[in-house]
């Protein structure tokens, strides 16, 4: 198989297209010939060194996919050689064939194609899993996503806008403002000279927001704090920002709030299983309605996987950023 593997550490130069023996299916595995993958920042992490798979996991970049089956391991009921699926990788997604556990393999929501579905698996687990198997965000809640033009934001403002809460999204260009209110948001903030905490307060009554989604860790700590309403709920899933912050605990105290910090990739494959089970009932069903849709900024051929990178990086991209084998 043809697979993107890195000389180093370092920029996006460290990439290369090497050609790697087949993956062959373990128990309870099936093998996807890719249709496509796409970009996350974790990736950008493991490219330099920071971001190690999980122990057993392939050290091929990559976090999700889209495909078709082509073999089914022993122990696997469910899937057949010829469907196709996406699937929810621990690694490996940046080449032309993966093994993946069967639990972690989706089927595509009705009318999405089979190259974009690959921009679905990480952003649909990781908001559905963290917004509301996690922080139970509940209709008419008040519900603050950070990033909301990138892949995860403007995936979790459609989520929430269609659980009928009330969304606000913060953005650092006008084009991504836009895009966060077509999407749902109620209002877009303007990170660079808009105070989110502010301006969260003055369209609740002073209230704040009852479920965080946050990207940046250390570098919005407090803030996402001061913005929290009584039992509000703050959900890290990034350290964009750094990984070290001072926590005013009488803060958090005073409107009995709850800081959770979640990661999707280090789960064991049964509690990522669940994850995708559940997408599959509750999210899926919205995606064939119509009610949230996928949204892709470009797709580039594998051999492009630099430059795909340096897209990411600079964040000029809105959506997510797909490569095909």
């Amino acid at each position: 198989m043809r697979a993107v593997t890195t000389t180093e550490p370092g920029g996006p130069e460290v990439l290369t297209l090497s050609e790697l023996p087949d993956p062959e299916p373990g128990s309870g595995e099936v093998v996807i010939d890719v249709a496509a993958t796409a970009i996350n920042r974790a990736d950008l992490l493991q490219r330099r060194g920071f971001y190690p798979p999980p122990p057993g996991a392939s050290d091929i970049i990559g976090l999700e996919c889209s495909g078709t089956i082509t073999a089914v391991g022993d122990g696997v009921t469910g899937w057949e050689v010829g469907a196709q699926v996406c699937a929810l990788l621990a690694g490996g997604g940046y080449a032309s064939k993966v093994a993946v556990p069967a639990g972690q393999v989706m089927p595509l929501p009705e009318g999405v194609d089979l190259v974009t579905a690959a921009a679905l698996p990480e952003v649909a687990c990781t908001v559905w899993s963290n917004v509301f198997m996690v922080a139970r965000l509940q209709q008419d809640e008040v519900f603050l996503v950070h990033g909301g033009g990138g892949g995860i934001g403007t995936f979790a403002i459609q989520l929430a806008a269609a659980a009928g809460a009330r969304v606000f999204a913060t953005a650092g260009s006008e084009e991504k403002l836009e895009l966060c209110r077509s999407l749902g948001a109620e209002v877009a903030i303007n990170y660079h000279d808009e105070d989110f905490v502010e301006v969260v307060r003055s369209h609740t009554d002073g209230r704040g927001a009852d479920v965080v989604l946050d990207n940046m860790g250390a570098q919005y700590l407090q803030r996402n704090v001061d913005v929290l309403a009584d039992e509000g709920r703050l959900v890290i899933i990034g350290m964009q920002g750094g990984v070290k912050a001072e926590l005013d605990i009488s803060a958090l105290l005073g409107k009995r709030g709850a800081v959770i910090a979640t990661a999707l990739r280090s789960r064991p494959v049964d509690g990522k299983s669940a994850i995708c089970a559940s997408v599959v009932e509750h999210v899926w069903p919205l995606v064939a309605g119509g009610e949230v849709r996928p949204i892709v900024h470009t797709v580039l051929p594998l051999a492009e996987v630099a430059e795909a990178h340096r897209i990411v990086e600079a964040s000029s991209h809105s959506g997510k950023v797909l490569l095909t084998p």
